[in-house]
């Protein structure tokens, strides 16, 4: 019988200081389009921002909330429909 593993969720209140936290590390963070984002991992500080994930916990159903205040902050980037800025 399979084991359920409790993993912590984060709060969509939490949001703003996880993206402060991964920008803090010198990583960029932004969103792509209404239903992305992605930030830059850079090797120098892989463990900082596993500590920032664990901290925080699974994001992944709060893709929407972090796009959109990614966006009211200014951290965006929109793409055409062919793919090009």
């Amino acid at each position: 019988m399979a084991e359920s593993i409790k993993r912590k969720l984060m709060k969509a209140s939490d949001i703003p200081a996880f993206v402060e936290e991964i920008i803090a590390t010198g990583c960029d963070i932004c969103a792509v389009g209404h239903d992305k984002y992605v930030l830059s991992e850079l090797d120098a500080v892989a463990d900082e921002l596993d500590r920032i994930g664990d901290k925080y916990g699974d994001r992944d159903f709060l893709k929407p909330e972090i796009v959109a205040y990614l966006r009211s902050i200014g951290r965006y980037i929109d793409v055409g429909a062919d793919g090009a800025e």
